[in-house]
């Protein structure tokens, strides 16, 4: 019987040692699933393209494509934001204006989408002086909004960086994009 025993415990240590062979190996290819699945890079030239005329990070406009709409060129936010960027009707008026796109736009169009969610973000760039996080704070959660949180010293010590952001949705969009965005810049660059 201390032979069976042996045997039994023997057996169930070979299949949690192969249980734990492939879920160490799957974990190798992880990175690729990830590529794939997770952190896609969709609508490559239109975001390569305004990235550039634009001066803004690929990387960066693919976290915001993500964490906005997860690649759906048809998303509707329930404030009215639409397609892939998820650009508001007055910021795609503004835009077409500036960019002389002229009035009958098609805002769930990606490129359309990608041009202006990128011009936007490139003027809240040079607006906060290049701080990323700001940036972000304010495509979310507007530009007037984080300029009165940098005077105030309950959320910025210098007015040049935010401790806190009182806005709570505000607060995880802009936790979300930078983690997408550090995650994007590892896989692709």
């Amino acid at each position: 019987m201390g032979c069976y025993k042996l045997y039994k415990i023997n057996r169930k240590f070979f299949y949690l040692l192969v249980l734990l062979t492939i879920v160490l190996g799957a974990g190798l290819f992880m990175d690729d699933f990830n590529r794939k699945f997770v952190y896609p890079i969709r609508y490559r030239q239109e975001v390569e393209e305004y990235s550039k005329e634009f001066g803004v990070d690929k990387h960066l406009v693919y976290s915001i494509i993500k964490t906005e709409s997860k690649f759906d060129k048809d998303a509707v936010s329930n404030k009215g934001a639409k397609g892939l960027m998820q650009v508001t009707d007055k910021t795609a008026s503004w835009a077409a204006k500036e960019l002389k796109l002229g009035s009958s736009i098609n805002i769930f169009e990606p490129k359309t989408n990608i041009r202006i969610g990128v011009w936007y973000l490139s003027r809240l760039e040079r607006e906060f002086h290049g701080n990323i996080d700001l940036s972000i704070a304010a495509y979310n959660g507007g530009s007037g909004n984080v300029r009165k949180w940098l005077n105030k010293d309950e959320y910025s010590k210098d007015g040049q960086s935010l401790m806190k952001i009182p806005f709570k949705e505000t607060s995880d969009y802009t936790y979300r994009v930078m983690r997408n965005y550090k995650i994007y810049k590892k896989l692709y660059d």
